[in-house]
């Protein structure tokens, strides 16, 4: 092994977990951004912007052409009917009524194209079902009469593309009670396809076009050739007539002018410079992306129409989206939620979404409720909705603001299904299998499962969620069920990821809700030890799971944080197996260092204070290994921590001969501890190494301890000043090593109690000022063996207070002669 291999390993095995040293509830933020975030630009602006550039167009040519008819009517039609010239007036009439038809058109073609929105018909396949338009934006097209303009836009290719899971959802969706918009057949019988709604619109649009033109070609007629007929002198009813018949066709070309330029701006920024496909593209809607980018347009264009020309400027894809989701229509809900689920996932747009939708507490509440729609055709929504959540509960203040919906807990429980198969013979089997939606009825269970358990995981991350997580009916047992994995799944290399992916979230859940501290997390280890199978289903992971480490250690991880409760540490130990297969992948070098370090840790909170788990450890004849572990940088530490507990609560069992027998195999390790208590320089090292000393020695006469001394070639009065020194060192209680003045006033007590010429010793190096400085600096840190946070559990039954004072009284009685 190398130098740096070993100075690795060192740090990782002196890394202390939580639970063994007290931890501080100020958290410290990183951040990797030292400036202001900068906000992604939003490709859909250059939308609301050619939105508003047409309604400029449209709103003028209104106007104009709002003047010409007024002009027409009340000058030309009521001031001059009788006297202007039969031709003009011929084309005054039909100008008028080519106009009239083309606002009727044009105000009725934005209706027809929002009825076109909920067709992918235009795009070459079947047609979404439309329940309801969004009536609001209908309504206020009707009655812009004058001032509506069409849009016509040609079938997207990438719409083409949709995947077979939505074709199957557009079949389910035909077999319904109701008419689809655009297929309504206007006439009976008889040009069906003219009359299909879904047609109207286009037939509309090139109407326009060709009144358009028409009103151009008169107008341009009268304009150049100027034969409005002739005026005889003296006649004065006669005199403006010339005037105001080239004022109207002025009018009149002005208004088709503006009218065919607005067409021809939007022929070149959406057929020529694939404008909307463009937009699509930049925010990587996906295949049905266009379809949400034509209704946002639409939406947009009507507002700039219908209201002020800056209304539309207002609009964005997100808060678009969101509006979509409190509809009544399962398409506009789809829309809603596909925008919704793209940008969150989108690294561009992601933070700037979640912030939108967190501060829109009635968004989260409706997201909250999709969990709950099980319909299998709205199962898109259902997901979508769900790794939303998945993202959104990633934040901390948003995740309170999930949990703290009423019912989001029963809502996230919901998605979590587990199918049991039966076997051929029609008995149930104990193992329960995931079940994929191929597997089924075509419905994904799966990916629901490891959705919900995914938001669980983000939400556990808060204190106060863990504490209703706990407090929901069921859901723990549901969560538990899925960190089962037998021996096939553990062991089938053939075995999908996303099985396994489901046991790893699991774990990681329940392992966060039993770390939780405080009175929540004494709740929720005790009710979690309490399930029949929580225990043993991480057994078969530590006994089958050799293929997964990473399950293993999460596992032995949950372990060591329920061994917290005196309860769950007997419910462990009693479980068959358990132990054992913590100590062979303990002492299994082939496994990974995590692991090893993870059932080491584990080990020793089983063995803390539980007589019955001690028995148990020395019945597996494991003494001598523990003591060669002593010398392992990687297991040391936790070898140390195990022998103490061994040496101490095992003189309580009813076998204590057999028990002290097998005990006396620590005297061997004596020589490691004292060197290195005499030259170690890892603090965490050399604390566990002085607590298990004096246990160690107490295994030893006199003559053995002296002895024992000689051939680890160390002085007692060197390790007496070793002793003194580290007092010294550590004049203050440690967080990171909480236990350390109280292991030296041990040691010190069994040196005095051993030879008293120690007790010289310890007078000469100034032992006492060093202990009444213990007296005056003492905290609670220091009454702990383990922590839950910064709550100390499990005090010990001598205080050091009463450690320090023995100590002091055995140097101030000393009967032996000066």
């Amino acid at each position: 092994m190398d130098k740096q291999t070993s100075i690795e390993i060192e740090d990782l095995a002196a890394r202390s977990p939580a639970i063994f040293e007290p931890q501080s509830s100020i958290e410290t933020a990183t951040s990797s951004n030292t400036g202001p975030r900068q906000p992604s630009g939003a490709p859909e602006k250059r939308l609301t912007l050619f939105a508003l550039r047409l309604a400029v167009l449209e709103k003028t040519a209104s106007g104009l052409g709002t003047l010409g008819f007024i002009w027409a009517t009340v000058v030309l039609l009521g001031g001059f009917a009788i006297t202007i010239d039969q031709t003009d007036f011929w084309f005054i009439t039909i100008i008028l009524l080519i106009e009239g038809t083309r606002i009727f058109s044009r105000s009725h073609e934005l209706e027809w194209q929002h009825q076109s929105t909920w067709s992918l018909a235009d795009a070459g396949i079947n047609s979404f079902r439309a329940v309801k338009s969004r009536s609001h934006v209908v309504v206020r097209a009707c009655k812009a009469i004058f001032r509506v303009k069409s849009v016509v836009v040609k079938p997207s290719s990438q719409v083409r593309k949709l995947k077979l899971k939505d074709k199957d959802r557009i079949n389910n969706l035909e077999k319904t009670r109701t008419w689809t918009s655009s297929d309504v057949p206007l006439l009976p019988s008889m040009g069906q396809w003219v009359f299909l709604s879904r047609n109207i619109s286009r037939l509309l649009y090139w109407l326009q076009l060709a009144s358009a033109t028409a009103c151009v070609v008169l107008s341009l007629i009268k304009l150049v050739n100027r034969n409005y007929g002739e005026i005889e002198k003296g006649d004065t009813d006669k005199r403006n007539r010339k005037s105001a018949l080239t004022i109207f066709y002025a009018l009149a070309l002005a208004e088709a002018l503006l009218f065919l330029l607005e067409k021809a701006y939007w022929e070149w920024k959406v057929m020529y410079k694939k404008l909307l496909d463009r937009v699509s593209d930049e925010c990587e809607l996906g295949p049905v992306g266009m379809l949400s980018v034509r209704r946002f347009f639409y939406d947009a264009y009507s507002r700039c129409v219908n209201g002020s020309i800056f209304d539309g400027l207002k609009m964005d894809l997100v808060s678009f989206s969101m509006e979509l989701l409190d509809s009544d229509s399962s398409d506009e809900q789809l829309i809603g939620i596909r925008i919704l689920e793209k940008f969150t996932k989108n690294p561009r747009f992601s933070e700037d979404t979640l912030q939108k939708i967190g501060i829109t507490i009635t968004v989260v509440d409706r997201l909250v409720e999709m969990l709950n729609w099980k319909d299998p055709q709205e199962e898109e929504i259902r997901k979508s909705a769900a790794e939303i959540l998945a993202k959104l509960a990633g934040k901390k203040q948003n995740s309170l603001r999930v949990a703290g919906i009423p019912g989001a807990m029963e809502s996230i429980s919901s998605l979590l299904h587990i199918h049991r198969v039966t076997a051929d013979c029609g008995e149930m089997i104990s193992r329960k299998e995931f079940v994929t939606s191929s597997d089924r009825d075509g419905y994904g269970y799966w990916v629901f499962n490891e959705l919900g358990l995914q938001i669980l995981k983000k939400l556990a991350r808060d204190h106060d969620n863990c504490g209703k997580i706990g407090n929901t009916k069921g859901l723990l047992a549901k969560i538990i069920d899925f960190t089962h994995a037998g021996e096939r799944l553990l062991k089938d290399e053939r075995v999908a990821e996303s099985q396994i992916l489901i046991v790893k979230r699991s774990l990681q859940v329940v392992k966060m809700l039993v770390s939780t501290t405080g009175s929540t997390g004494r709740q929720l280890r005790a009710e979690i030890s309490e399930v029949v199978f929580t225990v043993s289903y991480i057994r078969d992971i530590l006994r089958y799971g050799e293929k997964h480490q990473t399950l293993q250690k999460l596992g032995i991880e949950i372990l060591t944080s329920l061994a917290l409760e005196a309860d769950a540490t007997e419910r462990i130990g009693g479980t068959g197996g358990v132990l054992k297969e913590l100590l062979n992948i303990w002492f299994k070098a082939q496994n990974q260092n995590h692991v090893r370090i993870a059932a080491g840790e584990a080990l020793a909170m089983l063995a803390f204070e539980s007589a019955n788990n001690c028995n148990r450890i020395l019945k597996l004849k494991v003494v001598e290994k523990l003591v060669d572990a002593l010398a392992d940088p990687l297991l040391r530490i936790n070898s140390a921590r195990i022998l103490r507990n061994l040496c101490i609560y095992s003189s309580s069992s009813s076998s204590r001969p057999e028990c002290f027998q097998q005990l006396r195999g620590v005297i061997s390790a004596a020589p490691t501890v004292l060197m290195e208590i005499m030259t170690g320089e890892e603090i965490k090292v050399q604390e566990v190494m002085v607590g298990v000393a004096a246990h160690v020695f107490k295994y030893m006469t006199s003559e053995e301890a002296s002895g024992m001394f000689k051939r680890a070639g160390i002085q007692e009065a060197h390790l007496a000043m070793r002793l003194v020194q580290i007092l010294r060192k550590y004049p203050q209680p440690q967080t990171k090593i909480p236990r350390i003045r109280r292991y030296v006033a041990e040691m010190v007590i069994w040196m005095m109690n051993d030879s008293p010429t120690n007790i010289h010793i310890f007078k000469s190096l100034g032992l006492k000022q060093e202990l009444e400085g213990i007296t005056d600096t003492t905290s609670e840190v220091e009454s702990f063996n383990v922590f839950s946070g910064a709550i100390g559990l499990s005090r010990y039954k001598a205080s050091i207070h009463s450690l320090v004072e023995t100590a002091m009284n055995m140097l101030t009685h000393d009967l032996l002669p000066h």
